[in-house]
């Protein structure tokens, strides 16, 4: 089998949340270009049609649909159209996150809390329990869940946010141990800095942008391409023996 034929992914449909931008947007390019029928997903229609169209522009496959993960009924309908439209999931990546809060835990009110664990952990594992039936009438697939170096070492300013990572880690390894009779591989990626408008408020910082990358083994932010190489990886036959674990590119941080 060659390189091309190992990362081919014509025939297979790819469902991609928060992917108007960032990290999703390019996981939903790379896969396009290697032939998935990709299906990208957030809140407004509008972005999600930029991209969609840009994509359709260079020779891909994709269509945006609108919903609010966090949103158990929208999760439901959410699928249905991308069934309605292709058939089937080959490939989840739970991309979309929150983080609406900045500072200690117990500062973290209600309405916080209970947004990042809709979004970062309820979402993934409701897409994942609505997914999980049809992939394994379609004889397999893969789940990438898109989680945080933050899940792994708790990060000052962001305790919720890090709880929310752990958690979805976790959930990462029960559903591959759970699903992994069915050919169903279940992987988790954890980056670090990477510049995208989700982390802005770090980046833009250039005193504690200096401070940090000066940690850094490889001494530089990442970009959202060496992510998106990542799940086409894991998205691809090329990671077929690799479920339940948690992959880093955090360009050495937590070494």
């Amino acid at each position: 089998m060659t390189a091309n034929q190992i990362f081919n992914l014509e025939g297979k449909v790819a469902l991609i949340t928060g992917a108007s931008k960032g990290i999703g947007e390019a996981i939903a390019r790379y896969y396009a270009a290697c032939g998935a029928k990709v299906v990208i997903n957030s809140r407004k229609q509008e972005e999600l049609d930029k991209v969609a169209e840009s994509i359709q522009a260079e020779g891909g496959q994709c269509t945006g649909i609108a919903a609010n993960a966090g949103d158990r009924e929208a999760c439901k309908i959410l699928v249905d159209k991308v069934v309605a439209l292709h058939g089937g999931i080959d490939i989840l990546v739970n991309n979309a996150a929150s983080n609406p809060v900045y500072g200690p835990v117990v500062q973290c009110e209600e309405w916080a809390f209970d947004k990042i664990m809709n979004v970062n952990v309820k979402a993934p594992f409701e897409l994942g329990r609505l997914i999980y039936p049809i992939m394994k009438q379609r004889g397999g697939g893969c789940v990438i869940n898109i989680s945080s170096i933050a899940g792994i070492t708790p990060d000052p300013g962001l305790g919720m946010y890090s709880v929310s990572k752990a958690a979805l880690n976790m959930l990462t390894k029960v559903t591959a141990k759970e699903w992994g009779a069915d050919n169903i591989r279940v992987n988790a990626i954890c980056p670090g800095l990477i510049k995208t408008k989700f982390s802005e408020a770090l980046w833009q910082n250039e005193k504690w942008l200096t401070h940090f990358v000066k940690q850094l083994p490889l001494a530089r932010m990442g970009t959202v391409e060496e992510i998106a190489g990542l799940a086409l990886f894991l998205a691809s036959d090329a990671s077929g023996y690799c479920t339940g674990t948690i992959f880093t590119a955090d360009g050495g941080i937590t070494i």
